[in-house]
């Protein structure tokens, strides 16, 4: 390609940001920016290589067959799809088992399911990363709520992560105690603004945890951080590994669903949990989601580095623009989650009408702050989805209380991240809340 197509092939994409409503000035300051960023990219891209021929050998290894991808219904009885599934996640995860259901509506749900079927009455919880993640709060009984784990005699003590960030060893070594049964390890940062923990940093301190226990259940959170790194927490010493299937591993094609691998025993108690004692992984009709499911975790590594760009150029751009970025604009990624504190409920606001403005799905609808379930606070959304509420698309949340940090991750692909970042901006210059 001579200099002149090249020229005019800029100029023609430059046109139909414009025509989709970017200021010229908007789009040259984001320019300038993804240009400095293609050393990044690249080693970006080579994670998703390497994952992505993780996942093929899984394939490989568990001869993943066309006869797999039929469903079944009823009781789903023999259902050769979801067992295969399962081996493909167990092979991904280096794990003696795995349970991968559609029947597990949330990521949520999945933690439940490992929380309950693994704890007894008089068991205790222990998080060495501080506060948990706000849906599981309800889930534990920090926070009161029918049904929750407390009410069946099932404590939880928390260890405070260090100013740093780091753990705080002696505290959580003062924390074990005989009833100690399970460590929650929460990876990505939920609604705060820690960083995220590397799975290096949660090899540690579950190496630490069972020098002093051995016999504890060592859980993580995976939930935003798979396929970020070449290796998972069940490589580094994690008995369980949860995580949703309309992020990560889902690679947007799931339509609902959740996992767990972990040791044979951890996942038996879950799937007796899941479905009841004596069944266990023996049902759950796979209704025709076995293709989504199975195709969702082929395309997940590139899915996956798509919204990694999307967040490393969230932050570049905001970070310049004076706002704090969590990550900041060069550190390493552990999940795909970009938070940015505002300060604001405007720029919150302002944001996430940009994120929804740039979505295939709903782009006409302006997002408003509402009482969602399971938080203390009212929370805005921004999430044009073809899934409902599957956050590896492209989306925005954020609590409206101090310091009014919004949280961005997703993209399908990058384009559509790019797009979603410069849309926000630009709704932020219409109201004059920024100048670029």
């Amino acid at each position: 390609m001579n200099n002149n197509q090249s020229d005019k092939n800029l100029s023609d994409l430059k046109k139909y940001y414009l025509e989709l409503g970017i200021d010229e000035r908007v789009y040259d300051f984001c320019s300038d920016i993804e240009l400095s960023l293609k050393e990044r990219f690249e080693r970006i891209d080579k994670t998703a290589e390497q994952n992505q021929i993780k996942v093929i050998k899984a394939m490989q290894e568990a001869k993943f067959a066309e006869a797999h991808l039929n469903g079944t219904t009823g009781y789903g009885y023999n259902d050769i799809g979801r067992d295969a599934i399962e081996e493909v996640y167990a092979h991904i995860f280096k794990t003696e088992d795995a349970l991968v259901r559609q029947q597990i509506t949330c990521g949520t749900h999945a933690l439940t399911i490992a929380l309950s079927g693994n704890l007894r009455p008089g068991d205790e919880i222990l998080s060495p990363c501080g506060k948990v993640y706000d849906t599981l709060e309800g889930v534990i009984g920090v926070r009161e709520s029918k049904g929750s784990l407390a009410e069946f005699g099932i404590t939880y003590k928390q260890v405070d992560l260090l100013p740093d960030g780091s753990f705080d060893y002696d505290n959580i070594k003062k924390s074990i105690n005989e009833h100690t049964r399970l460590i929650e390890i929460q990876r990505s940062k939920g609604y705060d603004t820690r960083h995220t923990l590397s799975v290096a940093e949660i090899g540690d301190i579950i190496s630490f945890i069972k020098n002093i226990k051995p016999d504890v259940i060592c859980m993580v959170d995976n939930c935003y951080g798979e396929f970020v790194e070449t290796i998972e927490p069940s490589e580094v010493g994690a008995d369980m590994v949860v995580g949703s299937l309309i992020k990560n591993p889902g690679g947007g094609l799931a339509p609902i669903g959740g996992y767990i691998c972990g040791t044979k025993e951890c996942i038996e108690n879950c799937a007796y949990r899941l479905t009841s004692p004596g069944l266990g992984k023996e049902v759950g009709a796979s209704l025709g989601v076995t293709r989504s499911i199975a195709q969702g975790i082929f395309m997940a590594p590139t899915v996956t580095a798509s919204a990694l760009k999307g967040a490393v150029f969230a932050a570049n751009v905001y970070e310049k623009l004076g706002f704090k970025a969590v990550p900041d604009a060069t550190e390493e990624r552990y999940d795909i989650i970009q938070a940015i504190e505002f300060g604001k409920p405007e720029l919150i606001q302002a944001f996430c009408e940009g994120i929804q403005a740039a979505a295939p799905v709903d782009s006409f609808v302006t997002p408003v702050p509402w009482d969602m379930p399971g938080y203390d606070s009212q929370v805005i959304m921004a999430a044009g989805a073809f899934v409902s509420g599957a956050s590896i698309e492209l989306s925005a949340d954020a609590p409206m209380k101090e310091p009014y940090a919004v949280y961005f991750q997703g993209g399908l692909t990058y384009p559509h991240a790019k797009f979603g970042i410069m849309m926000s901006l630009q709704k932020m210059m219409e109201k004059g809340l920024v100048l670029c």
